[in-house]
């Protein structure tokens, strides 16, 4: 009775430690959820802004000071079924862009996902495109372009001209698909009578690092690729060091969470990425020519490169990584470790989810799939827990019978599974292998943008954020906001209870101390998962009631299990 006690206080303690030390263990192994586009107030739900995210960027005042800005250069609009915004003939910037298929909230009147800014805005934000020369004067940041066009759309290029005082013509050519890759088409002829030399070279500018949060498991940041390989690197590593990476074939550039800004130059010839910042937190991605090229009087000569800016689609990453020959652009997202379980989750969940309309439905029904594969594995569990129960008095002898001599009790039980063709780790198998998988949903969920925002039926606007409604505040009827380790949301509570049906169905140990633990646990884990995202509760929570159906039909089968063992002969 005392070693029960003392075995139950080890475990409350433990239990503690867990329960609040959760959190910063979360943070450090788990990248963080996407916050919760909704809360629920005098009993509404309300729609709240991206965290991190300019306050005034949706307000009358700063929409004026952009449009001053975009106003003090003449422009050429930018119109596809994607994006929306303008090109600067002032220096040929590609500084103002937005996404037409995204908005920043769940509200119906939601401004779309602005990606690209002009120098002198809040979140300036831009790609540039320009030569620097040896014989000649290359157009600067302040030189005025002039446009074939007024409008750039997937059916209509436009073509930038500027000259020099030494006879050279420089053009830019310009276009754009129904997505978000432009073609960049960088011309240089020599009309003057001595030979030039011209190094192309593209950049992008940011004012200031992503509002998005940086992660181990989910990286935010300047991103590059280089001899086959991806590198994801730290905002602070390139403010002291430069980052230099020369290749043929790759690109540079900068990931958000969700959004993308990628310069891909000609994947056949030698170039030289750059990464660089300052201490004050402005950072450009740039790359030029290993080689410079060289132009006699009366020659011409052109570099065609490409610049990605939108949304990291999976499915679309992929396509242009195959059609364009663009050298591991799926790697833009950072599936990890666990990609090559994550990716076939993705397709496999997107497929669902224009096959049923609902992506929590869709979860539903890739957790009965699951299920339905380790469903072998499954009853093989339960004959080897049902073998392993009708054996419990003989190890309970062999335990009493060599109590002083433990080495000789590891060997006599470990020769009565032998015997008995039982093995005590079987039952741990099925669970073993639902880890990666739930790790690897819980990153799909997190990590593509096809699951931002996806709802799946009243106040659930967003599966993978946490469930934004608790009983603590009476269901935001109180004017009173939990604390995050304790808003327990009405979807972890059913997973809870779920938990507590699963386990009592187990059969009930003599043992008091673990009948206390089996108690606890599911209360426990309702805690733990609180703050995950919704999807992943859902799938948890169908998974469980699976069980309990599966439990049933398998006692069924293995009434042994639901048997109390004999008590041991001594």
């Amino acid at each position: 009775m005392k070693d029960d006690k003392k075995n139950f206080l080890i475990f409350a303690v433990l239990a503690a430690l867990i329960l609040f030390g959760w959190p910063k263990i979360q943070h450090w192994i788990f990248p963080q959820q996407n916050p919760a586009p909704t809360q629920i107030e005098g009993g509404k739900t309300k729609v709240v802004p991206q965290p991190g995210a300019d306050p005034t960027a949706d307000s009358p005042q700063a929409l004026r000071d952009r449009q001053i800005v975009l106003a003090e250069s003449p422009r050429v609009q930018i119109e596809t079924p994607a994006l929306r915004g303008s090109i600067n003939l002032k220096g040929a910037r590609l500084d103002d862009l937005v996404l037409a298929k995204y908005d920043e909230t769940v509200a119906k009147n939601s401004p779309p996902i602005r990606l690209l800014s002009p120098g002198g805005a809040t979140g300036a934000y831009y790609a540039q495109f320009g030569w620097q020369g040896a014989g000649a004067q290359a157009p600067g940041p302040d030189t005025v372009w002039q446009a074939s066009g007024t409008k750039l759309t997937p059916t209509t290029p436009v073509t930038l001209t500027a000259s020099n005082a030494t006879s050279q013509i420089f053009r830019i050519e310009l276009s754009v698909d129904e997505n978000y890759m432009f073609g960049i088409r960088q011309t240089v002829a020599n009309t003057g009578s001595a030979p030039v030399s011209v190094t192309p070279y593209a950049l992008v500018s940011r004012a200031s690092r992503s509002t998005d949060a940086d992660q181990w498991a989910a990286h935010v940041g300047p991103v590059a690729v280089a001899d086959g390989a991806a590198n994801y690197i730290n905002w602070k590593d390139i403010e002291s060091t430069p980052e230099q990476l020369a290749t043929t074939g790759g690109w540079v550039g900068y990931s958000d969470h969700y959004w993308l800004t990628a310069l891909v130059p000609d994947q056949r010839v030698p170039v030289q990425l750059q990464h660089r910042g300052n201490a004050a937190q402005s950072y450009q991605a740039d790359y030029q020519l290993a080689q410079p090229l060289s132009l006699q009087p009366g020659q011409k000569i052109s570099y065609s490169s490409r610049f990605f800016a939108g949304a990291k689609e999976v499915k679309l990453l992929e396509a242009y990584q195959d059609k364009l020959g663009i050298v591991q652009f799926d790697r833009a997202i950072d599936w990890g470790w666990f990609g090559v379980i994550e990716q076939p989750i993705f397709y496999y969940l997107d497929w669902l989810f224009r096959l049923v309309g609902n992506f929590g439905v869709a979860i539903i029904l890739l957790t009965i799939t699951i299920r339905a594969l380790l469903f072998p594995i499954a009853q093989k569990q339960f004959a080897s827990m049902a073998k392993m129960r009708a054996i419990q008095p003989k190890m309970k002898a062999i335990q009493d019978r060599h109590k002083e001599d433990k080495q000789r009790q590891q060997q006599e039980i470990l020769k009565l599974y032998k015997d008995e063709k039982a093995n005590p780790v079987a039952g741990c198998l099925p669970m073993l292998l639902q880890i990666p998988i739930m790790f690897a949903l819980y990153k799909v969920l997190l990590l593509t943008i096809e699951m931002r925002h996806q709802s799946f039926f009243g106040w659930i606007k967003d599966l993978s954020a946490p469930d934004p409604l608790t009983p603590l505040n009476l269901f935001g009827l109180l004017d009173f906001t939990p604390p995050h380790f304790i808003a327990i949301g009405v979807i972890p509570i059913v997973l809870g209870i779920s938990m507590y049906f699963q386990f009592k169905l187990n059969p009930t140990s003599t043992d008091e101390v673990q009948k206390q633990i089996m108690m606890i646990m599911p209360w426990m884990m309702m805690f733990l998962m609180a703050p995950f995202a919704v999807g992943l509760q859902v799938y948890w929570i169908t998974s469980n009631v699976l069980t309990i159906l599966q439990q049933q039909w398998l006692y069924s089968r293995h009434p042994a299990l639901k048997q109390q063992p004999a008590p041991s002969k001594r």
